[in-house]
């Protein structure tokens, strides 16, 4: 919102204030010269945005990448504490209980990122130690648990990279430094632009369809909240293979 009300506050008041302007400011040589700023502006403009959205998009992809990996490793730390026998259900319980609350957590109402939280921590750190206290009868079991304990580091591993990414990598002074052009641009389309109807409804228009474009790469540069989201399906398969029997 903050972005279309610039970019139309921009076209619009140099479109009502040009007429107020000196006559030495309405000559012919200095709208060329206006022009000529405006095209450089377009094109680092232009620039940047193609930056800004392969970076949104390698962030997406990356994370999304992330959860697939993250969900097919909870499986097979499943199956390897599955495959060592009753002893481990004390593992298992919260586990499952752990990747319940990665799967609530990818409502649309949460504002976190799905695997942060202080409770999913505490979760996992009991399912380490549930983990330590075994004591494999034979050889067969000792392979058992490494397999298991391998798959849970990778499980901790994965988690924090996840957190670590949730926080997106497009810098905000390159965001304010964006708009700032746009608004330059705004500014001078309403440079000896006609005064009706059609001109306003073109600038508050645009104003509004590049604001939302900002939005939306913005908003994919942070999968885990707003209308662009991980889809959360890899876990919510994770969380039904847990809970068969």
């Amino acid at each position: 919102m903050a972005i279309f009300v610039c970019l139309a506050a921009a076209s619009l008041a140099s479109l009502a204030i040009y007429d107020r302007l000196p006559s030495h400011h309405r000559q012919d040589d200095t709208n060329t010269v206006v022009r000529l700023v405006a095209n450089l502006f377009v094109v680092m403009t232009s620039l940047v945005l193609g930056l800004m959205i392969n970076s949104a998009k390698n962030t997406f992809e990356s994370i999304d990448h992330n959860i697939h990996a993250y969900a097919t490793e909870l499986i097979l730390f499943d199956r390897s504490l599955r495959q060592y026998g009753p002893e481990t259900d004390g593992a298992r319980q919260p586990l499952i209980a752990y990747v319940q609350r990665v799967v609530d957590a990818t409502s649309p109402s949460q504002q976190t990122p799905v695997v942060a939280n202080r409770l999913s921590e505490l979760l996992l750190n009991e399912i380490g130690n549930r983990l330590t206290a075994l004591t494999p009868p034979d050889a067969e079991h000792t392979a058992l648990l490494q397999d298991a304990r391998q798959h849970f580091r990778k499980v901790i591993e994965l988690r924090w990279v996840l957190i670590e990414q949730s926080e997106g990598t497009i810098p905000g002074p390159l965001i304010l430094m964006l708009v700032t052009w746009l608004v330059l641009i705004f500014a001078s389309f309403g440079y000896r632009a006609p005064r009706n109807a059609v001109i306003v409804g073109t600038f508050v228009l645009s104003a509004a369809l590049i604001a939302g474009a900002l939005y939306l790469i913005m908003d994919m540069d942070v999968p885990f909240t707003g209308p662009i989201q991980i889809s959360p399906a890899p876990l919510e398969r994770a969380l039904a293979e847990l809970k068969q029997p």
